[in-house]
């Protein structure tokens, strides 16, 4: 008969304790701190981005009220504030709202008519154009935060996995 010699099995047995681990990772709890991540990535790309106003002196007016208004007032920063935000799961599409609860930041993202001629005390002028453009604060940071997601979600899932396979 032949002779066929030993095998070393530990290195599968250790295989398998760490697939068994891999199992037992809470993948809900994974996909709702990613999600939370790219909500904060999201808020510190459009908060410097959002326009501030400028009031002439002596008005006792001070800009910055659409800015403030993406962390709903609260002195908190992006990530904070992102980790605050509820998560709805549907099926497996998990949803985080991001919004500006500011009633003319949809004004200022996409542009606005206005009648030509009316004077605005709060500027002190009278307006020229039938139509302001758009800033695309929030357009420009979510399109900048699709290019940047799948490299997020790399990473946070190879962090997950070196967590799981190296103990």
């Amino acid at each position: 008969m032949a002779k066929w010699g030993k095998a070393d099995f530990e290195q599968f047995k250790q295989l398998q304790d760490r697939l068994q681990r891999l199992e037992r990772i809470d993948l809900d709890k994974f996909c709702r701190d990613v999600s939370k991540e790219l909500a904060a990535r999201l808020l510190a790309l459009v908060i410097p981005r959002t326009p501030v106003g400028v009031y002439p002196e002596g008005t006792g007016k001070n800009g910055g009220t659409l800015r403030r208004g993406w962390t709903g007032g609260k002195n908190a920063g992006a990530r904070a504030y992102a980790q605050s935000l509820p998560i709805t799961k549907v099926g497996n599409t998990y949803t985080i709202e991001v919004i500006n609860p500011v009633e003319y930041a949809s004004y200022v993202e996409f542009g606005h008519r206005q009648t030509p001629g009316r004077f605005v005390p709060a500027i002190g002028k009278r307006l020229k154009a039938s139509w302001v453009d758009g800033q695309y604060f929030l357009t420009v940071s979510e399109e900048e935060l699709q290019r940047l997601a799948p490299v997020i979600i790399q990473r946070k899932l190879d962090q997950l996995l070196r967590e799981v396979f190296n103990g």
